[in-house]
């Protein structure tokens, strides 16, 4: 199940908040290899350097997967990192080797626990729920399309809508493996990240997606929150066998604390796999088979022979849902103007301009409801 080496870190290539990428060089390679990209995340760890010795999980790696090609960092056997001072006891990535515990908003002994002790209800605030992760800077794009500076709002803006992730664990656990949050965080997009269930590593920590929801509303003033899972999805090609189902929860979450569920499409005309074009099978069984609850479904207005595609199969959604169609210009260039790197599946903005436009487009119409 596990894939265990051993190597030695030969360099440092990058580093963003809670993670840094190295290069190691794993035992028993060929004289003369190439050292293999590896990812720790030092607050599990301790930060290694060059010249260390560390214990690595390959499996990904051996694997071949696009987002989740790296080696981990187990583990620095001989530099541990000193003991943590625990300031909580909730426990993610629980009863597995590397599980985690912290201090969770929604537990006895945080500052927030009163507030949201009896909290029952986000004040009909607007929530993106969408697939993949990819979707939440082009999302946050159509948010921002309606700045006067389009794609690039200021950080310190009070006419700007304050957005938060909320993060599920269907895909990566830890919130530092996301790039994307980092860039959107130091460009002023993205005000904070909250982790839940078996996710970590937000600036808040909590058990469930409906405490998620009400601490981005309530400890850190969302105006409008994103859902989706973390980096990575996985998908069985089943009808039922994919981590995306959790964004029909999702919209049943927001209904159910008296939110606005605004539901954005998987939409792609470039998917090489027939079940992700158009429509993806994805959004009509997570939105049309797991959501109980109504939502605003947006149908981005792409014209054409896709877009009419595209909206006669999101039709089929309009018995349990709002279709609303909104238009997408001036959405390409918010999607340029976007800080963090566009990509869904190996598919640049220009490979994939649909899928990034139904996102954006959701994203405009959710902060359409904040006016």
């Amino acid at each position: 199940m596990i894939t265990w080496r051993n190597g030695t870190v030969s360099g440092t290539r990058r580093e963003w908040p809670g993670a840094v990428e190295l290069d190691v060089l794993v035992d028993g390679m060929p004289p003369g290899g190439a050292p293999v990209r590896a990812l720790a995340y030092p607050a599990l760890t301790g930060y290694p350097k060059p010249g260390d010795r560390v214990l690595v999980n390959t499996t990904a790696l051996d694997l071949g997967l696009g987002t989740g090609g790296y080696a981990l960092v187990i583990a620095v056997p001989d530099r541990l990192p000193p003991d943590p001072v625990l300031p909580g006891h909730l426990v993610k990535a629980r009863y597995s080797p590397l599980q985690a515990c912290v201090l969770g908003a929604d537990e006895q002994g945080s500052p927030h626990h009163g507030m949201l002790r009896d909290a029952d209800d986000i004040g009909g605030m607007p929530v993106v729920v969408a697939d993949l992760h990819s979707a939440l800077p082009a999302v946050l794009a159509g948010v921002f399309s309606g700045a006067e500076r389009p794609g690039a709002p200021p950080p310190a803006s009070g006419d700007l809508p304050r957005v938060v992730y909320v993060m599920q664990d269907g895909g990566a656990l830890p919130a530092w493996f996301s790039r994307t949050c980092a860039t959107l965080r130091e460009a002023g997009w993205l005000a904070a990240t909250v982790t839940t269930g078996q996710s970590f590593g937000g600036d808040l920590e909590t058990v469930t997606v409906h405490t998620g929801l009400l601490a981005a509303r309530h400890a850190l003033g969302a105006d409008l929150a994103v859902v989706a899972q973390g980096p990575g999805n996985l998908g069985t090609g089943t009808r039922w066998g994919f981590s995306g189902v959790a964004a029909g929860e999702a919209v049943n979450a927001v209904a159910a604390l008296g939110g606005r569920p605004v539901a954005s499409l998987r939409v792609s005309d470039a998917d090489p796999r027939e079940r992700h074009r158009g429509v993806s099978h994805h959004s009509m069984t997570a939105y049309g088979r797991v959501a109980l609850a109504r939502s605003d479904v947006v149908v981005p207005a792409l014209g054409g022979d896709f877009g009419d595609r595209v909206a006669r199969e999101a039709a089929r959604l309009g018995g349990r849902h709002e279709i609303v169609t909104v238009p997408v210009d001036g959405l390409a260039a918010a999607l340029r103007a976007c800080p963090a790197r566009l990509s869904t599946m190996g598919r640049g903005l220009d490979e994939d301009l649909a899928y990034f436009l139904a996102a954006a487009a959701a994203g405009r119409h959710a902060g359409r409801l904040l006016r």
